[in-house]
């Protein structure tokens, strides 16, 4: 079902989402627990070169570099080759989330999260090459509809509720759920991208990051947290497809954390009376009542009323008629793409911050 993917999916008997289904569930997601940590403790060494591939154009922008459409010229495949400027990353003090990203796209494995295909370095950028995932973003399938239908919502949101299982079942806190870092497929499903503030915590972690409209109480107020901020983001997404807009929002990120702490917020009339009472349960600032962070975990979300409807099975082996498919004309389309411009890309003769990238 997936883009370019390489999961062999679960396939768990039907019925209900029953304490034993889960658990049978659990056990698979060990299973790939055990193979990210293995791939984790691997030192991976670099597959490729840039001289591997052509540049065809460029996809987005970020903080430190580009991501550029690539065509790999042996295979002829489309790939997205994401180049962070390694003076950039140093400059910004982000060389250890570098090092995180790279090996946890390395060893992901799950139909609804991008993976690492190839990874390489060179003088001036470090390179990680992912699938290309043609139907775009998120965020401007969402901009251009003004807001999803909750089938449409609750389509999409069961696979963020599956992906941020498997994350965290691989003890891994995302902390940058947002629908910019949502991609869709050419089947009309998600995946996950952007790995850049995830991280792999067994226990609490203090770092302030992420994007402020998604931010958990808990972050801003700068209290040690754990995976339950992911389940806070669930819920400002779920509500934001399902409105067009985020609950709490304003021009100055101060205004909108001073809202987060508060904790209120309104819903459009439109709402079902689930779906509120579903956002209810995530938006909520003391964590010992969060869903996702209570004692029957993610089964809270999957036995909600709102989600009654799901068949979580077919979700996952991808049987379910998405309710949008991408126009996607050819391999290599961009047309669900911003026009970027060109760029001039960086070079040098010497290797910049050859000690900082040594072990890339």
């Amino acid at each position: 079902m997936a883009e370019d993917g390489k999961s062999q999916i679960y396939s768990p008997q039907s019925g209900g989402y029953s304490n034993v289904k889960q658990e049978q569930y659990s056990q698979y997601l060990s299973k790939l627990n055990a193979d990210f940590i293995d791939s984790w403790n691997e030192n991976s060494e670099s597959n490729a070169h840039e001289s591997d591939f052509d540049r065809i154009k460029i996809l987005g922008t970020g903080a430190f570099g580009v991501v550029v459409l690539v065509r790999h010229i042996i295979s002829q495949k489309y790939y997205a080759m994401k180049m962070l400027e390694k003076a950039k990353i140093v400059k910004l003090r982000q060389i250890e989330h570098s090092f995180y990203e790279k090996k946890i796209l390395c060893g992901l494995n799950f139909p609804f999260v991008v993976y690492m295909k190839f990874f390489f370095k060179d003088n001036v950028y470090l390179y990680f090459v992912l699938p290309f995932i043609a139907g775009g973003e998120m965020f401007a399938h969402l901009r251009k509809m003004g807001k999803f239908e909750e089938t449409s919502a609750k389509f999409y949101g069961s696979q963020v509720i599956l992906a941020l299982e498997y994350l965290h079942s691989c003890d891994l806190v995302y902390r940058d759920l947002k629908p910019e870092n949502i991609m869709i497929d050419r089947t009309g499903y998600i995946k996950i991208t952007d790995f850049g503030f995830c991280k792999l915590i067994r226990g609490r972690t203090w770092t302030l990051c992420g994007t402020p409209e998604y931010l958990a109480p808990e972050i801003i107020m700068c209290k040690g947290y754990g995976m339950c901020v992911d389940w806070w983001s669930l819920g400002i997404l779920l509500f934001e497809m399902s409105a067009g807009h985020p609950p709490f929002y304003a021009t100055d990120p101060m205004r909108i954390y001073e809202k987060i702490i508060s904790g209120k917020y309104r819903c459009p009339s439109h709402f079902s009376a689930e779906l509120r009472d579903l956002i209810g349960h995530v938006l909520q600032i003391d964590i010992t009542r969060r869903y996702g962070n209570l004692k029957n975990g993610v089964l809270d979300f999957k036995n909600h009323k709102w989600m009654k409807d799901i068949d979580w099975d077919g979700i996952l082996s991808g049987r379910i008629l998405p309710p949008f498919i991408p126009k996607i004309r050819y391999p290599g389309d961009t047309a669900n793409f911003e026009d970027f411009g060109d760029e001039k890309f960086k070079q040098s003769s010497r290797c910049i911050n050859e000690v900082e990238f040594a072990d890339f």
